[in-house]
Order: C-alpha cells, then sequence, then structure tokens
C-alpha cells in the first residue's frame, strides 16, 4: 500500500476521467491506471467500474472512499504534527533532495558543502535515481529540489512555473575508452557501444553526442538498463567498449591516463529545479544562495 495510491484513488472518484486524474497527478495515463490497479489488486476489490463513461465507482469503491478519505486526512495530519514537533526542538532544518546518479557522485558533495558555508547547519535528505523518478519524486511532492543535466537537444517536461530552475554548475559528455584496447590514432572500422538504456535521459543525450562529427562509428555491444553512469565506467576501464560519460565522473582516469578522449565532449548545464509549491524558510534561502552563486560566475 502506498499513500499515492490513495491520492490516486480520491482523484479519479472526483474527475471519473483517467486523462484528467493522471494530468492532474503529474503522471502519464498509463501509469496512473497502473497505481489504480495496484491499489485494487492490494484490497482485493474492483473499485471502478471500467465499462461506463464517465467510469463510476463501484459499491466497494463507494465504501472505501469514505474510508480512503480519512486515511489521506489523518497522514497528513500527523505529518503535519510531527514537522511541527522537530521545529519545536529547534533540529537542524531537512532539505529534501532528489539527484542523478552521477551527480550525487561528483556534484552534490561539493554543493552542499558549500550551502553550509553559506547558510550554516541545514541537514540533506537525498534520493539518488534515474532521470524519471527524479523527475516523479519532485512533481509528487515529496522533495523539495532536484538536480539534473541539461541540455536544449532533450526536451523537459516541466511547467517551468511550477518547477523554476537555477544552472548549478557546468558538465560535459563525453566519448571515453580504455587506451590498451582503443586508440584514437589507430581507429578501423565500428566500435562497440557501451550504452544507457533506451529513452533513459543520458541516453538520449549521448545518442546526440554520437552523431557530432569527429565521434566514431559504433554498434551497441552493451546496454545498462538501469541506466548508471558508473556502471558503464567500471565496464569501459575493463575494455569491453566506449561510453559517453559525465566527464567529472572520470576526471581521475583522464588525468592518469587510464581512460582517453575518443569523441569531442558535448556540454551540459547542471540545474537545480525546485517544486514551487514546497515554500519553506529554509527552502527559500537554499534558492536564493544557490542563484547568488551562479549569478557571481563562482
Amino acid at each position: 500500500m502506498e499513500l499515492k495510491w490513495l491520492e490516486d484513488f480520491l482523484s479519479i472518484a472526483a474527475t471519473r476521467s483517467f486523462s484528467t486524474s493522471a494530468a492532474e497527478r503529474n503522471v502519464t495515463q498509463s501509469a496512473f491506471s497502473r497505481r489504480i490497479r495496484s491499489l485494487e489488486i492490494w484490497l482485493g476489490s474492483d473499485l471502478l467500474d471500467r465499462s461506463t463513461y464517465p467510469v463510476r465507482l463501484t459499491e466497494d469503491g463507494r465504501i472505501f472512499h469514505e474510508a480512503a478519505e480519512e486515511i489521506v486526512r489523518l497522514i497528513h495530519a500527523s505529518r503535519a504534527d510531527l514537522r511541527g514537533q522537530v521545529a519545536a526542538m529547534s533540529a537542524p532544518t531537512t532539505i529534501a533532495l532528489t539527484a542523478l546518479h552521477s551527480l550525487t557522485l561528483t556534484f552534490l558533495p561539493h554543493w552542499v558543502t558549500e550551502m553550509r558555508e553559506r547558510l550554516g547547519n541545514v541537514a540533506t535528505r537525498v534520493l539518488p535515481e534515474n532521470h524519471a523518478l527524479c523527475l516523479e519524486a519532485l512533481t509528487e511532492g515529496g522533495y523539495d529540489f532536484m538536480l539534473t543535466y541539461h541540455h536544449g537537444s532533450v526536451p523537459f517536461p516541466l511547467d517551468p512555473v511550477r518547477y523554476p530552475h537555477l544552472a548549478v554548475g557546468r558538465d560535459c559528455l563525453t566519448g571515453v575508452a580504455n587506451p590498451l584496447y582503443f586508440s584514437p590514432s589507430e581507429r578501423r572500422g565500428a566500435w562497440p557501444l557501451l550504452q544507457y538504456s533506451r529513452g533513459s535521459f543520458l541516453g538520449l543525450l549521448s545518442s546526440v553526442a554520437r552523431e557530432k562529427p569527429g565521434a566514431p562509428e559504433t554498434y551497441v555491444a552493451h546496454i545498462n538498463e538501469n541506466s548508471l553512469a558508473e556502471s558503464l565506467k567500471f565496464m569501459v576501464l575493463e575494455g569491453h567498449g566506449i561510453a559517453w560519460l559525465p566527464e567529472a565522473l572520470v576526471a581521475g582516469e583522464l588525468e592518469d591516463g587510464r581512460l582517453v578522449r575518443v569523441a569531442p565532449a558535448m556540454p551540459m548545464e547542471i540545474r537545480l529545479y525546485r517544486n514551487a509549491a514546497r515554500s519553506r524558510p529554509a527552502v527559500e534561502r537554499i534558492w536564493r544562495a544557490a542563484g547568488g552563486k551562479y549569478a557571481k560566475g563562482e
């Protein structure tokens, strides 16, 4: 059982439309339908009559509707009470942030240090995830901020008013290889490509990078379905092929010669997105500090 399933059910009970409720809940219609079905499976009963349009609640759905409203109300009230107790105890304010896995390794630690130097004692709660799940964490209300890469060639599906952003850093997506196995000066034929999962953010961006002048010809030799850039890094080090990786993730290996660049780098922004609906003093301080730092060109 998940709280969002109950909130989904209350939404469709009000709208009687899968498409309207999916838009209201900031998920695709197929994902919304799966979550409603998961709730029904968990309960062991059909809550909706899908044979009519608009959909209707079944008798079990009408009975459960009142219980769902009460459960959601109690959970939110309890959370508000607990947060009030934490504030009263003068505990450090916790900032909830979701970030791409690679950014939690390369960018986030130093960025958190800078924020604490500017603002004092700020506790952080971080969820490392892939791009799609980071978006879900931000839009469903549980997280204040999201750190992600950005490039103009990959569309970004967020409303800029509800989810504004700041550019807080830069990196490059660079084709790299182990020179013991792949030497740019001895390139012959196509090279094996270590690829991200289909549709992932870095997968889409690496597809653009592979079309740039100077990029080697490749064929797919390995697909990492969880899209972890650091997993591909170790495959590259073992000589299994080449991959396009964030340069900050392989800076040490490039410096000591264990990896070499085999394609032109493609610049990326590092962006901090926020959920504008989550406004607290600590969140506003972080937002101003991050914006001020970038504005000064630091």
